[in-house]
């Protein structure tokens, strides 16, 4: 089934990556010469999404929105020193795909996963199936192909809702929230489980196909939920798991790709190195 909207999180500090992300955007840390988020924007595209909804929080300067304009000073500057081969580089824009940038209400008081997509959902009544992507860490294929393409052909209809996953060594089961899959559905996350527990060492990288029916649980539970700023986040795995309660089904598809996090520094040092051809 074709999917035509995405919603792209990339609000927040990136603390996980300060001192750097005082200056620059969790997403716009570099994967080669492109920034983390655009590689999720590239997966957007091939897999036919005509609107991306990019979430971003409110900074004096955005750095993604700047990425995505047109710079017309910078195209007049190439064209005057005789380097219009660069202007395709230069071109950051994707035919057939718009984005949508919305600044996220009271990010630092309401913060989590479910929060960003309630907002939007409400924001601009999408009542349709939409892909959910976190905007930084990205599955990377070699061959071109795309893991979200195959996700969507999981999904026969606008009840189904679908989530990749990857295999990891059952060793390091305990730094991720792992899948328990019944059947080839998902029956529920065990967060961060001694390997001697693990259900599976498959596990959640947050890229999902939600329902309609989903998008509204999670609306839900944003508006049921007062949490403070040190209780609990507002995780996007707490209505999935409600959900599945209700008795509606999620697909599980792994990926053929490799998935890449770019949130940590281990994990954009090995990115930069598989995207960069140093594997």
């Amino acid at each position: 089934m074709q999917i035509n909207k995405a919603i792209i999180p990339v609000a927040g500090w990136g603390t996980r990556r300060l001192p750097v992300t005082k200056v620059i955007e969790k997403a716009m840390l570099p994967i080669g010469n492109r920034p983390l988020v655009d590689y999720v924007v590239e997966d957007c595209y091939k897999a036919g999404i005509k609107e991306a909804y990019i979430v971003i929080d409110e900074k004096p300067f955005s750095q993604i929105k700047a990425y995505y304009e047109e710079n017309a000073k910078l195209n007049k500057y190439l064209i005057a020193r005789g380097k219009e081969d660069k202007l395709t580089l230069a071109d950051t824009s994707r035919d057939g795909l718009t984005i949508h940038f919305y600044c996220q209400k009271n990010v630092d008081e309401r913060y989590g996963s479910a929060e960003p997509v309630a907002q939007v959902v409400e924001e601009f009544g999408i009542n349709e199936p939409v892909v959910v992507l976190m905007g930084d860490d990205f599955i990377y294929n070699a061959d071109g192909s795309s893991d979200l393409v195959r996700l969507m052909e999981t999904i026969e209809d606008e009840t189904d809702s679908a989530i990749l996953t990857t295999e990891i060594p059952i060793d390091d089961v305990e730094k991720y929230g792992v899948l328990i899959i019944k059947d080839g559905l998902l029956a529920g996350f065990y967060e961060k489980p001694k390997k001697e527990e693990a259900p599976s060492n498959l596990i959640n990288i947050s890229k999902y196909i939600m329902s309609p029916r989903l998008l509204e649980r999670i609306v839900k539970y944003c508006h049921d939920n007062d949490f403070g700023p040190k209780d609990q986040e507002y995780l996007i795995t707490d209505p999935i798991i409600e959900h599945i309660k209700a008795g509606e089904k999620i697909r599980v598809l792994p990926i053929k790709g490799e998935y890449l996090d770019g949130g940590s520094m281990e994990g954009w040092l090995h990115a930069n190195n598989v995207v960069c051809g140093g594997k």
